[in-house]
């Protein structure tokens, strides 16, 4: 599953973030790729890899970078899910196979090469393992069923858990007004006005229990970080980040056979993270996590040790411990739910800004040491533990 084992994050950088920009996904790539460099304090001939999760190519990037000789480590999706080619970076790193490794994602809503899921990795140069992607579980069932979304997946995991402990659709709204109040902070989200709880209850209905404003919304933008060795932290100009722990999960069970459904593979995930770590889920002072739906937030809470099993909703419930002030800030810059869909990339680019003191606007009021960084739902989670 990957340690971190001694690396850290050097840079990191974005793109322009919008719905239908029009904008070559190489093009966004390049801009978040160009500025992780730059914030990293290296050219890009310092950079000697390459990981990226089977978006824009590895090699096309390297080209139009100038980044030359590069060592490719694939199109990553492993067991660290949509989080492996940073998880990926960290091993290549620790190992000594490489000093600077870019990261990248790049999405976009319609058309180019970005738009594609994640693939299975490929035979690395690097010498990186190959990974598999994570079977599917009781997809055949689902699709027999006509639950051909994971919204649809997704939402029986919520109703399940709504019927077990007594979570409210009220609980769940919590989150996407918490994350649009913070996105009102974030001049790149593509949503910023404030929503109210009638609002939210009375949004556009997708999947039971899951209404319009539980989704993620679908952009175009790209994120990029540069993993470096640790040695190269006092050269950076604005400060790097270390690498804790990673923690990844084979996704056991699928989408519906887990013996203790509705958990998930973020069960899984956040417990290899913690068994590589003397921290423990109080020592975390911001938590961005990924919210490709509400629930999936409320289902990470738990995982990570935050709130007990169940008690999810009652952690939320209100928004003041997870607001900017509270206990434990959570999706600082908006989330995928107001901010932008970058697959668990955001995430990471805002825990590495706010330990290093770089937010911005969305600068909590007090400069936290410790951040936890999620991505992924069902059978596909990772997890990445960073203090500064």
């Amino acid at each position: 599953m990957g340690s971190a084992g001694g690396a850290v994050i050097s840079g990191t950088g974005i793109s322009q973030v919008k719905r239908r920009s029009g904008i070559a996904a190489l093009e966004l790539t390049a801009q978040a790729a160009t500025a992780a460099i730059e914030d990293a304090g290296l050219s890009p001939a310092d950079i000697d890899g390459v990981s990226t999760l089977g978006d824009v190519p590895a090699d096309e990037a390297a080209a139009h970078l100038g980044l030359g000789g590069v060592g490719d480590l694939g199109d990553a999706f492993g067991p660290s899910g949509l989080l492996q080619p940073v998880v990926q970076a960290c091993d290549v790193v620790a190992a000594g196979r490489a000093r600077h490794v870019l990261v990248y994602r790049t999405v976009q809503m319609m058309g180019g090469t970005a738009d594609a899921g994640p693939k299975p990795a490929k035979n690395t140069k690097s010498g990186a393992s190959k990974a598999a992607a994570p079977g599917p579980g009781g997809f055949e069932h689902l699709v027999a069923a006509h639950a051909y979304s994971a919204a649809n997946w997704l939402a029986m995991h919520c109703r399940r858990h709504m019927d077990l402990y007594g979570t409210t659709k009220e609980q769940l709204g919590w989150i996407a007004i918490n994350a649009r109040r913070n996105a009102a902070r974030n001049p790149l989200a593509v949503y910023r006005d404030p929503i109210t709880m009638a609002q939210y209850l009375s949004a556009r209905p997708i999947s039971s229990p899951f209404g319009l404003l539980d989704c993620d919304v679908p952009v175009d933008g790209s994120i990029a970080v540069v993993v470096s060795t640790p040695e190269h932290a006092a050269n950076t100009p604005h400060g790097a980040v270390t690498v804790e722990a990673t923690g990844g999960a084979p996704g056991a069970g699928g989408w519906t056979d887990r013996p203790d459904y509705p958990k998930m593979a973020a069960t899984d995930a956040a417990a290899d993270m913690w068994s590589k770590t003397a921290l423990k889920p109080r020592d975390v002072d911001v938590a961005e996590l990924y919210d490709g739906f509400s629930y999936l937030t409320l289902a990470w809470l738990e995982a990570l040790g935050f709130c007990g099993d169940g008690e999810g909703g009652a952690f939320v419930d209100g928004g003041h411990r997870i607001a900017p002030t509270g206990e434990l800030p959570l999706n600082t810059y908006g989330g995928q739910l107001s901010a932008g869909r970058m697959h668990g990339y955001w995430v990471l680019h805002e825990a590495c800004q706010q330990l290093r003191g770089r937010a911005g606007p969305t600068t909590l009021p007090t400069r936290p040491e410790v951040a936890v960084v999620s991505a992924g739902g069902g059978p596909i989670a990772g997890c990445v533990l960073l203090s500064c």
